[in-house]
């Protein structure tokens, strides 16, 4: 629910900013550039933890998948991974195009598996196949674990916020970007629904704890045998590969938009001459996610980026409740946040509030990048300035608007009421306004 208000927020930002930075660029334009720098560059390195993550999953996923096959290949997972890292840096550097169409080609096969997968599961559950098996009771183990495991697994709803990234390169993006941000992630929030629900179903919840990272292999193997590890195993080998590859994509945006604005070095906004993609910027993506990938500890990737995007979060919704009481002239959002002020203000809170679920080593990771942020950003980008953003759906001459009043009128006789030929020619002067 509280991706689903973020994502709502985000829908009207980007509506009315469809430029490349998303998180970053709405706060830079709403708080200014220390702000924007704080959350460019804790939105870059959370997404470079959320690679590694992804990626060092993908590497766990595709060796017990080999191991499945009957193949013991070792536990070679940092190798898998960066080699991995290494491909998806070489698609993003190849286009934005490319990386789009392995992007929608894998996501279109993932969602399918887990669909047909999970849908069965909840038929069995139910004992409209086989014999009834509803899950135990919400939260047996109260209510704490539910928020502790929230802010751990939040990595897992990133990729929402990642499409208005790229909104400058994003056709139609009053329609678009909207529909993507709340329909991706409504879709999310059925798989992981009816993930957690069948999970509950098939499996008790000591034997979901014994097998970890793995109890979903063993969920679908329970509900259609050996074929179901498979496949499972196969779906979390796209979703990882697809999930590192977006995170690139859009990490690199960021770069790119702090590049444009002149808070970290403009070389960084070089674009390749023949692809057409930030080809530097990848590779300041790409690069740190290979040595990110050495730390090894899942819990400590998925966290750490889970707590530089919460505080991203919060700072979009509250950018939607600033720009909102403003009314600045520029701000004309194709969509609109229902439940203003209430619902940002519950997104914003709710956000921070996750927060403090976590551990402590992720929760000094993260105020380790926002505080080097901070020193950076008065090192080298204290008294820049940014400009505001011109929206592509409003006419240039409406933002800079002017009200035409008569200030006298050269009449040699007195009229009941002037003509409308004579008050379009009558002196006048121009009233320059803020609205």
């Amino acid at each position: 629910m509280i991706a689903l208000i973020v994502a709502l927020c985000t829908a009207e930002l980007a509506t009315a900013m469809s430029s490349s930075g998303g998180g970053y660029y709405f706060v830079s334009r709403t708080f200014g550039p220390f702000w924007g720098i704080l959350i460019g560059v804790g939105q870059w390195i959370g997404l470079v933890f959320a690679s590694a993550f992804y990626l060092y999953s993908f590497g766990s996923y595709l060796l017990d998948l080999l191991k499945e096959l009957v193949y013991r290949p070792g536990d070679p997972v940092i190798l898998v991974g960066l080699a991995s890292a290494i491909l998806l840096t070489a698609i993003n550097i190849l286009g934005t195009k490319n990386a789009g169409k392995v992007q929608s080609s894998v996501m279109l096969v993932l969602t399918g598996i887990l669909s047909l997968l999970f849908v069965y599961g909840v038929l069995q559950a139910f004992g409209i196949i086989g014999e009834n098996s509803l899950p135990t009771p919400f939260a047996p183990k109260g209510l704490t674990p539910v928020f502790g495991v929230s802010a751990l697994i939040f990595t897992s709803y990133l990729g929402f916020v990642q499409i208005a990234t790229v909104g400058g390169e994003i056709i139609n993006p009053q329609r678009n970007i909207s529909r993507a941000l709340i329909i991706s992630v409504l879709i999310a929030i059925t798989l992981y629904v009816l993930a957690i629900f069948v999970s509950n179903s098939v499996l008790f919840i000591d034997q979901l704890k014994e097998y970890g990272e793995t109890a979903i292999v063993e969920v679908a193997r329970k509900l259609i045998g050996n074929i179901g590890a498979l496949v499972v195993l196969f779906a979390g080998l796209l979703a990882t590969f697809s999930s590192a590859n977006a995170s690139i994509l859009s990490s690199s945006r960021t770069i790119f938009a702090l590049s444009k604005d002149g808070l970290v070095p403009k070389w960084l906004s070089a674009v390749h001459e023949r692809f057409g993609t930030p080809h530097r910027a990848i590779f300041l993506v790409g690069l740190p996610v290979v040595a990110v990938l050495f730390v090894g500890n899942l819990e400590v990737l998925a966290e750490t980026a889970s707590l530089l995007h919460l505080v991203i979060y919060g700072l979009i919704c509250a950018c939607v409740i600033k720009l909102r009481k403003e009314k600045l002239i520029w701000y004309v959002p194709g969509f609109k946040t229902p439940g203003y002020p209430i619902i940002p203000a519950i997104g914003l809170i709710a956000g921070f509030v996750l927060i403090y679920f976590m551990q402590t080593r992720s929760l000094i990771y993260g105020d380790v990048v926002l505080v080097a942020s901070a020193i950076f950003y008065f090192a080298y980008a204290r008294g820049k300035t940014l400009e505001n953003p011109s929206p592509p759906h409003i006419e240039p001459k409406l933002r800079r608007p002017k009200i035409l009043l008569p200030v006298s009128l050269p009449m040699e006789k007195i009229y009941p009421l002037p003509s409308l030929e004579l008050l379009l020619t009558s002196k006048c002067f121009y009233l320059v306004t803020k609205n």
